[in-house]
């Protein structure tokens, strides 16, 4: 998928982004920390090497519990060095946690909680990334692009590559079973597969509100999102659009399902999402079949990069930033880098 710049006319950096898993950490900083009491067991961790699965497995394997009662609040890039926190289901103990002994896992910290961590549960993941061989001025060019996307409304919230499959087909067999041309036995792979096809859908509906100039806009019907509440449909663009400029509110955009908030009946909002159906050959009633496995909802279109600061190092440059859960650094990163 050919996405646009948002910031086309500031030079990028050049350069390689992941020569190493160490020039790519990401820390998570949770919605909340452990509170001592209770029967639950939370666990920070630090991976190398690893995607979170593969980490909850070789975890729930030495502590003899099932996966699917490990929790985590969000799941972290394989290439890289990642620190999280997992909770970790009674009876498990404390001191069996803390003795742990895995190869590329190192457990951090351990205290007990009251319930199991939940999808979600973070405030933010705060990234630390190496860039190397970049071009003249580096620096100075990742600085200005930075500042731009730290103001709102920020830089778009695509979904990365990653989200669609090694063979980028992803999406593909998505629409297949959301057709009803082939559902695999697997429900976790259709469960993946079909929510790749969402985010497909959401990345088109962005680049047409950039091709079209509205990625700052808000139009008549639109569902807003407001910064640390809920979403509404605006009633007055006049009124809601010097709020977005503010960035007391976000434009959302759909991940289609029957269960996702709509835009208002007969609005040109309305319209243009069942355009981006329409050039993908469904309509809004097709993921009825589906609803077991993507319900549906709305996400945000746009992220605001937090706290940026860029240093040089021997053969490139360090950028650090903050950026809300389940919001990928790539976004941000293919803007620097161009």
């Amino acid at each position: 998928m050919d996405l646009p710049y948002l910031t086309v006319d500031l030079p990028g950096i050049g350069g390689a982004l992941r020569t190493t898993p160490e020039d790519f950490f990401v820390n998570e900083e949770p919605a909340y920390l452990p509170s001592g009491e209770g029967e639950h067991v939370f666990a920070k961790i630090e991976k190398r090497g690893l995607t979170t699965s593969m980490a909850i497995e070789r975890i729930a394997k030495a502590l003899n519990v099932k996966d699917r009662d490990v929790g985590v609040a969000g799941m972290k890039d394989r290439h890289a060095v990642t620190r999280q926190w997992i909770s970790l289901p009674p009876p498990t103990q404390v001191d069996a946690v803390k003795a742990l002994v895995l190869e590329d896992i190192a457990i951090l910290e351990v205290s007990k909680h009251g319930n199991k961590l939940r999808t979600g549960h973070v405030r933010s993941n705060r990234f630390q990334l190496r860039v190397r061989g970049v071009k003249e001025q580096a620096v100075h060019r990742a600085r200005a692009i930075l500042e731009r996307l730290a103001k709102p409304p920020g830089a778009p919230n695509w979904y990365g590559e990653q989200r669609f499959g090694r063979d980028g087909d992803n999406a593909a067999r998505g629409r297949a079973i959301v057709m009803g041309e082939g559902f695999p036995r697997d429900r976790k792979l259709a469960r993946l597969l079909v929510s790749s096809l969402q985010s497909e859908l959401f990345n088109q509906w962005l680049i047409a509100r950039m091709t079209d100039g509205y990625y700052a806009t808000v139009l008549e019907g639109e569902v807003l999102h407001k910064i640390g509440g809920g979403m509404f449909t605006t009633e007055d663009p006049t009124v809601d659009g010097p709020r977005l400029t503010a960035g007391e509110v976000v434009l959302t955009g759909p991940m289609f399902g029957t269960t996702m908030r709509q835009p208002a009946e007969n609005s040109i909002v309305a319209a243009r999402e069942d355009a981006i159906l329409a050039a993908a050959g469904l309509e809004r009633g097709a993921f009825a079949t589906v609803r077991a496995l993507a319900e549906g909802t709305r996400r945000d279109a746009t992220i605001t990069v937090g706290e940026p600061h860029v240093i040089e190092i021997d053969d490139g440059i360090e950028v650090t930033f903050t950026l809300p859960g389940g919001t990928y650094a790539t976004a941000v990163m293919r803007e620097v880098m161009k």
